[in-house]
């Protein structure tokens, strides 16, 4: 039996209108999680804590990214932390990160085009890219 591909949810959570972190993150959990382990950061909670938190929060991310074999990324906004997690998963590890975003090419930041693997315009279609590119078809 093969073991499942983990992915690694990558997006701006801070400064998101309500929800909208949440959204993006149940539809691609929905449409990728019969064939991968999805591991998703808002899964926990320091709402209560948030100031003293911050090491622990930026440790527990990174360890998600470490166990990722690929990283969808929502790339609909500048986000510091969404960057380093991309920079860190491609540049230092060698993973595959896989983007959506509403930006035209040319709008596109060129550390995000440089250290995403592939840059697509929406969640159905990275979505997509990754059951075509990455579920390993057992021969019978």
């Amino acid at each position: 039996m093969m073991e499942k591909k983990k992915i690694y949810l990558c997006g701006p959570i801070m400064h998101e209108e309500d929800g909208v972190a949440r959204r993006w993150r149940k539809k691609a959990h929905e449409d990728l999680g019969h064939n991968f382990i999805i591991l998703d950061p808002m899964r926990r909670n320091f709402k209560d804590r948030e100031v003293d938190s911050s090491n622990e929060i930026v440790e527990f991310d990174l360890q998600d990214v470490r166990d990722a074999d690929i990283l969808l990324v929502n790339y609909c906004k500048n986000s510091v932390g969404t960057a380093m997690e991309v920079f860190y998963a491609s540049h230092d590890l060698g993973k595959f990160v896989v983007a959506f975003s509403p930006f035209e090419y040319r709008e596109c930041n060129p550390w995000m085009i440089r250290f995403c693997t592939k840059i697509l315009p929406s969640l159905d279609e990275a979505t997509r890219y990754i059951r075509e590119h990455f579920i390993i078809q057992q021969i019978v």
